[in-house]
């Protein structure tokens, strides 16, 4: 087992251990002679493990995530404080399912939108021009892009979007890196 993976099991006990004797305290009172190990009721001590603040704040290894879909939504707006969380994405290992709800194409039929991918970019077009684009976190194949469109509620279509990643050992933690300017890059 990696350290990773480790300190995950160990603090997923902690928090069963934890459970478990909230659940019995009410009959059982347990008195610790050892200060260092209950300093307070919501501190626990782990200077045991050699662990280091680095060792927890380091990604976990790739290996771990390997067969897990991660998933999370992103602003579409280039504006920071507007989050619309229009950007509903989820990664797999090799790829990412997208589905984008742009407020900015909203009246846009969905028949006349298409997407075209480049090894960093996503640019979706209405009518043949580009109206709405983003940089990417990490490079696609783009030849490995597929889109679908439909009419959304208010009048906001949907796109979905499916593209497989260049490298597949690295996990992006999100779609998008950037908005384009005037959502166009």
């Amino acid at each position: 087992m990696t350290r990773s993976s480790l300190l995950v099991t160990f603090l997923g006990l902690q928090v069963l251990v934890g459970s478990c004797h909230a659940f019995t305290s009410t009959h059982h009172h347990h008195v610790s002679h050892h200060p260092q190990l209950h300093a307070s009721k919501n501190e626990i001590n782990v200077a045991d493990l050699g662990l280091t603040m680095e060792d927890l704040e380091a990604p976990l290894p790739s290996e771990l995530l390997q067969g897990i879909a991660t998933s999370g939504y992103e602003s579409t707006s280039r504006i920071p404080s507007v989050e619309d969380n229009g950007c509903q994405w989820t990664e797999f290992d090799n790829d990412f399912d997208v589905t984008l709800k742009i407020p900015g194409l909203r009246g846009q039929p969905a028949a006349c939108l298409a997407v075209v991918f480049a090894t960093t970019s996503c640019t979706i077009s209405a009518f043949g021009r580009p109206v709405w684009s983003c940089i990417l976190k990490g490079t696609v194949d783009p030849d490995s892009a597929n889109f679908m469109t439909e009419d959304g509620p208010d009048m906001i279509p949907v796109v979905q979007l499916s593209v497989q990643k260049k490298a597949t050992t690295e996990r992006w933690g999100g779609f998008i890196e950037q908005i384009g300017e005037d959502s166009l890059l």
